[in-house]
């Protein structure tokens, strides 16, 4: 007897769709709705179609944003990802005290605060009272990355790099501790190089968890507001004005609802096709290491 599907567990998922749909869909409506209208206070609106996003993909100030954000996260991702490799191949394999001391230190700059990484880079880069800036300053270099672009960059690369690479090494370093270790003894027979063992049975091993740290580190940098806003404000000049920080100005600053609200939808858009990609990368890959 063929057996009737209980449908009853949807009303345990109810109160979750419920929540999202309060979170996220309607405030998204409400941005759509901005997007193709405008105001002139009043509470009224007047249709404008398309016009708010024609005006953003013409604008060269959202083409600076747009370069000046793929040059950071190509930047970050460019770093961060070796970088991450290098410490999880060098990290204690064995369980152990040692190695849990090694994932709790690692792990440790994830737990801070996006915006007290702000401040704690903000003052430690200040050249009267920071270390960093006080002790370059003392050094002879010309640092202050309030006046200086290059300087500012430099700044927040480091704060990043130092803030997200754990994410890179304890992704990489749960690939790593996946791997049986019957790779390693037959590569010891072998007497297959370093480099062999690392190429070979190491990085396809990682391959999965490495397209998930390209995905994060993606996304997160791609979307990076608070700690640059808190460092550099954007400065000096537009050097650092990201472009969640131009979003941030043009909705609040200058209070321009409709082109923020095209602004916003676009970059949304933009972020869900390039995690779209990754993800279906990742599919891929699966289907191919199956």
């Amino acid at each position: 007897m063929k057996k009737t599907p209980n449908q009853k567990a949807w009303f345990m998922v109810l109160p979750v769709l419920l929540l999202v749909a309060f979170s996220a869909i309607i405030p998204l409506m409400t941005v759509v709705n901005y997007s193709v209208q405008d105001t002139f206070g009043n509470n009224e609106f007047f249709w404008v179609g398309l016009e708010w996003f024609e005006e953003i993909l013409h604008s060269e100030r959202i083409h600076d944003a747009l370069g000046r954000q793929a040059l950071f996260t190509l930047i970050i991702l460019s770093i961060e990802i070796p970088l991450g490799i290098f410490v999880a191949l060098h990290m204690p394999k064995k369980n152990g005290l040692w190695s849990s001391l090694c994932l709790v230190l690692v792990a440790l700059p994830l737990l801070i605060p996006w915006n007290v990484v702000g401040t704690i880079w903000q003052i430690f880069g200040r050249i009267d009272i920071g270390l960093l800036g006080y002790t370059l300053d003392k050094m002879g270099f010309d640092y202050n990355y309030t006046q200086d672009s290059f300087a500012a960059w430099a700044t927040i690369i480091i704060m990043d790099v130092w803030h997200w690479t754990s994410l890179v090494v304890l992704l990489s370093y749960a690939g790593l501790k996946s791997i049986p270790d019957a790779y390693y003894q037959a590569a010891k027979i072998d007497q297959a190089s370093r480099w062999s063992i690392f190429r070979y049975i190491e990085l396809p091993k990682m391959k999965g968890v490495l397209l998930i740290a390209v995905l994060l580190r993606f996304m997160d940098s791609f979307m990076i507001y608070t700690e640059p806003f808190v460092v550099t404000g954007g400065g000096p000049g537009n050097a650092t004005t990201f472009l969640s920080i131009d979003l941030v100005k043009m909705a609040i600053g200058q209070f321009d609802l409709g082109p923020a609200a095209a602004f916003s939808l676009i970059y949304f858009l933009v972020i869900l096709l390039i995690s779209w990609v990754f993800y279906t990368i990742m599919v891929h890959s699966d289907k191919e290491a199956g």
